[in-house]
């Protein structure tokens, strides 16, 4: 029996596993980074282990330290959650030679696959072999890894040769194995996977299918179960060519068989060996608890003969930290709350207050909705959502919210490339338009009830906040009465945190929070725009600020001041959130001043770099 168990890893995943084990009696160990001595995982564990001498990106990828920690803590078990050190077949064998329980599949079933043409061997589906132009298009992919790296898509074989050469230097670069190969290209497609679950007794349950389809930069954003409007046929295919894979390598514990679906053709693309962040929605479908079955496989208990039966359907977003209209590029700050109505799960890693850092994956939550149909499940979650407060860095709540209730999604005609098509019309700003008047209207009953009344006409008190990239004003009146008044509506209450206004006979309530410049209204978040604007805090037309906190990475080759560049051209990368962005000249023009070099580490809104526009270029030369 397992008595104490080390979760190596953190966030969302470290404190849902932390749950099931309170709940089964279950002792916990976390280990965390310098920047995670604070974080949730950390501070809901029974013991911890501080993981010393490594940077906060590379902490929970040091197996030795990890191995060694829960030796140290007395833990008999390790939980590797998923991402990070979830499937390194050298991990798992250094928790067992150790002498402790690895709660995930043998190493020997990750190692066979690991590599994804070792996978389609087991499975007996052979790459392409000479390429012909009856078979294109076609996908260059690497053997090892994923995330889009080692990939290439190609149309014409002209450039066949050039995507391998590409593909083998870049998968060498990022997974240190160069090997690559090549699959038909599924244009469109949806991404289907399914959940198995296998123990030590030789029973091998199938739990169901998932949708994954609406993805950003090859990672899920809404995932579904089961996946709707499969022919039967082809889930009864699903499922063998699933358990096929698993009897394969000998499978123990969860793990899920992805697939890429066109029409009534499924195309196996790989087996994860481990925990899937969206496995909550299986497990409401089928009223399990999959990381406690995950417990009791790891010591050695049977599976019941049959599967529980699904019931309903259920739907995940995944909240993140990020701006989806400026190349979905990920924020930071405190988290000041986050919460969601009753009746829908919340698995999240940080509580009001937390700070969210550059260092890790700008997730900060699934939420989960659960109901007897599917289109029950999808107005649940859209509806609890978009009633979520969540103050704090900008974040992709936006866009899950019209991405639950766009027409496409709704009728499941969905495919992998939603957002490419949709995302410029799921990101239109469209904030509230009585958002500045309710947060100038709670802003004065913060400060004084009375006092802003004068006995004699003079002009409304007005205060400026920007909304949606724009200035808004906002103007009221304090009655004699000492009440509030506004043009065009019935101010019926306001104090520092709820506003009523009537508009045509319509009252409508506005909650409101404020942080230092920072107001939430309901769901628009505003920024309280000083009377007296700063000179010293304007930039020059043309620079280049840093849009989140990173470290630059990389500066464009021969660049230096005095250059002309075009625009769209790429000057300087960041790194932040294990992700490069590329920072890119706004306009032709000049390079005027460049602040950044390799290795500098920057704050958000920090000035990188300054293009001087052609035309402003060519009126000075005039002036001159």
């Amino acid at each position: 029996m397992i008595s104490s168990l080390l979760v190596a890893n953190r966030g969302e995943i470290a404190c849902r596993i932390l749950r099931t084990c309170r709940a089964a009696g279950i002792r916990t160990v976390a280990v965390h980074s310098d920047a995670d001595e604070n974080a949730l995982h950390a501070r809901v564990a029974d013991a911890t282990v501080r993981l010393p001498g490594v940077s906060p990106a590379e902490t929970y990828l040091r197996g030795d330290l990890i191995v060694r920690a829960a030796v140290a803590a007395g833990a008999d078990a390790v939980h590797p959650g998923y991402g990070f050190l979830s499937e390194n077949a050298g991990f798992a064998r250094a928790v067992l030679d150790a002498g402790l329980v690895w709660v995930g599949p043998p190493p020997e079933a990750i190692e066979a696959m690991a590599s994804k043409t070792r996978a389609k061997e087991l499975l007996g589906i052979a790459p392409l072999g000479e390429v012909t132009e009856a078979d294109l298009p076609v996908l260059v992919k690497a053997a090892a890894g994923g995330g889009g790296r080692g990939m290439r898509v190609v149309r014409r074989l002209d450039d066949l040769p050039a995507a391998l050469a590409g593909a083998r230097s870049e998968a060498a670069s990022a997974f240190g194995d160069g090997e690559v190969f090549v699959e038909p290209y599924v244009q469109d497609g949806r991404h289907v996977e399914v959940q198995i679950l296998a123990d030590t007794h030789g029973t091998v349950w199938v739990l169901g299918t998932r949708d994954c389809s609406l993805q950003r930069r090859h990672q899920k954003v809404i995932e579904e179960a089961p996946a709707p409007g499969l022919p039967p046929r082809l889930t009864e295919e699903l499922y063998d060519t699933a358990v096929r894979a698993a009897r394969a390598v000998g499978y123990v514990g969860a793990g899920t068989v992805e697939f890429l679906v066109a029409g009534d053709r499924a195309h196996f693309l790989e087996m994860n060996t481990r925990l899937q962040v969206e496995h909550p929605v299986t497990e409401a479908v089928f009223g399990v608890d999959l990381v406690a079955l995950q417990l009791r496989i790891a010591e050695g208990h049977a599976l019941d003969e049959e599967a529980p039966r699904a019931r309903g359907h259920a739907v995940e977003a995944r909240l993140y930290a990020e701006d989806p209209a400026r190349d979905w590029a990920p924020q930071t700050g405190t988290l000041h709350r986050l919460s969601v109505p009753e009746g829908v799960r919340l698995d999240t890693g940080y509580t009001d207050g937390d700070e969210i850092t550059v260092h890790y994956d700008p997730m900060l939550a699934k939420a989960v909705a659960h109901a007897p149909t599917r289109a029950e499940a999808v107005r649940r979650l859209a509806d609890a959502l978009e009633r979520a407060a969540v103050h704090g860095p900008a974040t992709n709540r936006d866009l899950l919210v019209r991405s639950l209730r766009h027409e496409e999604f709704g009728t499941a005609r969905m495919d992998t490339g939603f957002y490419e098509r949709h995302l410029k019309d799921l990101t239109e700003p469209a904030p509230d338009p009585y958002a500045p008047l309710a947060a100038a209207l709670a802003d004065s009953r913060s400060r004084s009830r009375f006092g802003g009344w004068r006995n004699v006409p003079s002009q409304p008190h007005t205060k400026r906040y920007l909304m949606a990239g724009e200035e808004h004003e906002a103007a009221y009146h304090h009655t004699r009465g000492g009440g509030l008044a506004a043009d065009g509506v019935d101010v019926v209450h306001a104090d520092p945190g709820l506003v009523v206004l009537e508009v045509a006979g319509v009252r409508r309530r506005f909650e409101v929070a404020r942080y230092g410049d920072r107001v939430y209204v309901n769901t628009t978040a505003l920024t309280a725009l000083p009377r007296f604007p700063d000179p010293a805090a304007q930039h020059v037309p043309g620079s280049l600020l840093a849009p989140m906190p990173g470290t630059v990475v990389r500066v464009a080759e021969g660049l230096s001041v005095g250059a002309a560049v075009r625009a769209g051209q790429p000057l300087l990368w960041l790194e932040a959130m294990k992700m490069q962005h590329q920072i890119s000249a706004p306009a032709p023009g000049t390079l005027t001043a460049l602040d950044a070099a390799p290795g500098q580490q920057v704050q958000v809104g920090a000035l990188l770099a300054v293009v001087q526009p052609t035309q402003d270029a060519g009126n000075r030369a005039t002036d001159h």
